[in-house]
């Protein structure tokens, strides 16, 4: 599942959506404006606004110690620039020598989160929002964008939801970071009695609601929400969304305070130890960054999750294993290297020239895609019993005596 974002109402505000934020099938949201609805003349005036005072404020200090388990013994693992939006600055991935754990450093500040995901989930819209535009891409969506667009497909919803059937049917399932509702309307056609509600800190949950994807949207972060949906939910299902959480730890907590006694919670994200990352480079689609602030190897989620009460009743790594690691390095390498598209965050927009060039190059390059797409898939089989996987998912049920927040 297509990672959580961070999107403000306009190009200039931080998002700073209230955190008890609820709408329920009765309560539809006013539309507004969308940052999407806005023309990319505008979006570059304040774009470019922001990028005069420089790009260091959107960094915390560096920090000298592992934020998982305080050790000093650091190494560099990534340096490179923003390779989906191509937006400026240089982001650096490091990894702890002790427990493995990789995580951004420096990391991004909140207002550099809002900067850097600006723009970026409005594009990902899954096809509704392009409907309601009059079916046009956005002018801006970058090329590995497009390509990789489609990597959270229906069947790997279905085959997510598929890892709860040997459990009771739930009452009630809340899927973090749903983003458009997406997964949850995959898994309503396994559960059909399960009252469904999703959560993500963008609008996007609202327009899951109104597609009717989900019973009640929530718009905030979990951790904010806790109070009011505390042992509410019989699941709670975390898709690709703790490697976008400035605190993963803190997450885990308030996943499972919102869970009742006996309750499940089901947890995907890459997997650090995916052999593609060595191979790839920076070209490894999984690192995305600056959206991915931590990368967890299997084991520190294990530990943590015992840490916090819980009995871990299934790990895969095969299932979760999404076969886009060529395609999404080729589109990477290809997208890099094609003449630069309206972007509102670029000085000036593409002549018609670099048009041209940009749309005839892209047209040339899509069977090496196709042919790429295939061999992905062709591998599938075979990479995903091996450190080739590049996810995994584990199960967890919350003991009665579960530490909570």
């Amino acid at each position: 599942m297509p990672p959580t974002p961070v999107t403000p109402p306009t190009p200039a505000t931080p998002p700073t959506p209230p955190p008890a934020a609820v709408t329920t099938a009765a309560q539809q949201p006013t539309a507004q404006q969308s940052v999407a609805q806005q023309s990319v003349a505008q979006r570059r005036a304040v774009y470019l606004g922001e990028l005069a005072r420089g790009t260091d404020r959107f960094h915390e200090p560096r920090r000298p110690d592992c934020p998982w388990c305080g050790s000093a013994r650091l190494r560099t693992r990534l340096r490179t620039p923003d390779l989906l939006q191509h937006k400026p600055g240089t982001f650096v991935v490091d990894e702890c020598e002790d427990c493995a754990h990789a995580f951004q450093n420096p990391r991004l500040t909140a207002e550099g989160l809002a900067f850097y995901y600006r723009d970026f989930y409005e594009n990902q819209d899954g096809g509704e929002e392009r409907q309601e535009h009059g079916g046009e891409r956005h002018e801006h969506e970058s090329f590995a964008e497009r390509t990789l667009r489609s990597r959270a497909g229906r069947r790997r919803h279905e085959a997510a939801a598929r890892a709860m059937l040997p459990f009771p049917e739930p009452e009630s399932w809340l899927d973090v970071g749903t983003g458009h509702g997406h997964f949850p309307a995959a898994a309503k056609e396994l559960f059909t009695y399960t009252s469904f509600d999703g959560l993500d800190p963008t609008s996007r949950v609202d327009k899951a609601l109104a597609a009717g994807r989900v019973e009640e949207a929530h718009r905030g972060r979990l951790p904010d929400l806790v109070g009011r949906l505390r042992a509410r939910y019989d699941v709670v299902s975390m898709f690709h969304h703790l490697e976008h959480s400035p605190d993963p730890r803190e997450e885990l907590r308030a996943a499972l305070a919102v869970l009742r006694p006996g309750g499940h919670l089901l947890v995907e994200v890459p997997d650090p130890d995916c052999a593609f990352g060595a191979l790839l480079g920076k070209w490894w689609v999984s690192y995305c960054q600056p959206q991915h602030l931590h990368l967890m190897p299997l084991r520190n989620l294990l530990d943590e999750l015992d840490e916090l009460g819980c009995s871990v009743v299934s790990t895969d790594r095969r299932e979760p294993h999404v076969p886009y690691d060529l395609t999404g390095a080729l589109a990477l390498a290809i997208g890099n290297r094609l003449p630069g598209g309206d972007e509102p965050w670029r000085p000036a927009p593409p002549t018609d020239l670099q048009r041209t060039l940009r749309t005839a190059l892209t047209r040339a390059t899509a069977p090496l895609l196709a042919s790429a797409f295939v061999l992905d898939h062709a591998l599938a089989p075979l990479l995903r019993r091996t450190r080739f996987s590049n996810a995994y998912r584990i199960i967890a049920r919350k003991n009665p005596r579960a530490n909570l927040l």
